[in-house]
């Protein structure tokens, strides 16, 4: 067998793992070694985003695999944000993604997608119609309609997806699933959940503090040159066309309402997750948003510095109808009576609080500060039930597994889509903050509100589309 027909069949086999069976690998120890990684299990990789969270993507997932070819529209050296393309000198780089599967594509096994929100959706869909398996950072997409198009052309082309809530491959979730199954705390009827930081801006959450001044709007119409080695046009993907302005970039994006998902696209992806998963939400019935000193109409451009989202899920399968609030930047999540004083300290700020009809357990997001129930009395007074869950390695791991075994991974598109979805059906409520939205999740559509249902599936820019 020549080397391409081998290279061609290997990569054939990666394409359909997805879809059942699983293939057999060559086992390290016929090759030899601790650590060596047989070439049947190397997968060819192609990154979309070079910089930040998919930097870290990159580090993780490319040991032990090959990286084809990366992509990003930013090639400025330097900065905080450092792109790892120099890490990768084999590896051939486009800034146009397009251009970069049209060439390379039949190359390629797995794509890992980390651009800034509003291009998720639209690299991700290249890649899965393809045929390639895709990591998607969260909140997976940037509207209700591209969650539900990446979902079903994932499940039509059989590939294997993973959203990157890391979280999800954590232990301390599984522990919190086998509590809440235990009934630890009784029936669950209420969370509090959310994020302190402002916008999400993490280096320069006092800068966005001036939530009343506001100077960023009144200053986009100063002109500013876009520099050298960035391709704005391209940065802008599909959305509308505005002029560049260095309040969108690097890592500000998330803050501005045509790009990123503000704080709770950024973080109810965690925060929510096990309650998601322990309880099988699913899709709320309601969602209500207010926030303070915030008027959509004159300041949507950007979001809130702090709001405030109610979600109501119908009673599901043995359990009773669960009200989630989401509580976000200036404000912060209530503190249950539960909570000793001198235990203040311990108070969650990015986490929640789940309250059942027999107790509270509380916890922080990505595993911070474990999982308790409270009082402490209650919690050495508990009985830890065995472990029921699988435990995996990681969540890259977790991905990277699925693609060479078959089957799928933990927060696939058909699980990461539905708990990203919450946090694009809070961003429509808080553009109508005060009105309660009826959602009806199968039919995709409100059904009090044609307003709230033009925002489902904004428009692109002419010349991009699904």
């Amino acid at each position: 067998m020549s080397e391409s027909t081998r290279r061609t069949s290997r990569r054939q086999l990666l394409k359909t793992a997805g879809a059942a069976a699983a293939f057999t690998i060559v086992p390290r120890h016929v090759l030899g070694g601790q650590g060596r990684t047989p070439p049947s299990e190397k997968i060819n990789l192609a990154a979309v985003g070079t910089r930040g969270q998919a930097a870290s993507d990159i580090k993780q997932l490319a040991p032990g695999n090959n990286m084809v070819a990366l992509c990003d529209v930013d090639r400025r050296e330097g900065g905080r944000r450092a792109s790892v393309i120099p890490d990768f000198p084999d590896a051939k780089v486009y800034e146009d993604f397009r251009r970069m599967l049209a060439e390379v594509g039949d190359k390629i096994d797995a794509v890992i997608v980390g651009t800034p929100d509003h291009t998720h959706a639209v690299a991700a869909m290249a890649a899965i119609k393809r045929g390639k398996h895709v990591y998607c950072e969260k909140p997976l997409a940037h509207s209700v309609g591209e969650i539900r198009a990446l979902m079903k052309a994932a499940q039509e082309h059989k590939v294997v997806t993973q959203m990157g809530n890391q979280g999800h491959s954590f232990e301390t979730i599984r522990v919190f699933c086998e509590w809440i199954w235990d009934g630890a705390i009784g029936n669950v009827h209420t969370v509090h959940c959310g994020c302190n930081f402002i916008n999400s801006a993490l280096s320069a959450s006092s800068r966005w503090a001036e939530k009343s001044a506001r100077p960023e709007l009144s200053r986009l119409d100063e002109k500013e040159e876009v520099p050298a080695g960035l391709n704005w046009d391209l940065w802008l993907g599909p959305a509308q066309q505005r002029p560049y302005h260095s309040f969108y970039l690097p890592g500000s994006w998330r803050r501005w309402t045509a790009f990123g998902s503000g704080t709770i696209g950024d973080w109810i992806c965690h925060v929510a997750d096990p309650v998601f998963w322990a309880l099988d939400l699913g899709a709320p019935q309601s969602i209500a948003a207010q926030a303070k000193d915030y008027d959509p109409k004159t300041q949507g451009e950007t979001y809130p510095a702090g709001d405030i989202i109610t979600f109501e899920f119908p009673a599901k399968g043995s359990r009773g109808p669960v009200t989630l609030v989401w509580h976000s930047g200036t404000e912060k999540i209530p503190v249950p009576k539960e909570l000793e004083p001198e235990r203040a300290s311990k108070a969650i700020t990015t986490g929640a609080y789940v309250y059942g009809d027999k107790g509270v357990i509380m916890y922080g997001s990505h595993g911070a500060g474990g999982v308790r129930i409270i009082p402490e009395t209650a919690m050495k007074a508990y009985k830890l039930p065995p472990k029921k869950l699988p435990r995996v390695k990681n969540h890259y791991a977790d991905w990277l597994r699925a693609i060479r075994e078959g089957g799928k991974a933990g927060s696939d598109f058909s699980y990461g889509g539905p708990l990203a979805e919450l946090a694009m059906l809070g961003i429509i409520a808080l553009k109508m903050p005060g009105t309660k939205l009826q959602w009806d999740g199968p039919n995709t559509r409100f059904t009090n509100s044609d307003e709230a249902n033009r925002y489902l599936t904004p428009s692109y820019r002419q010349g991009w589309s699904l």
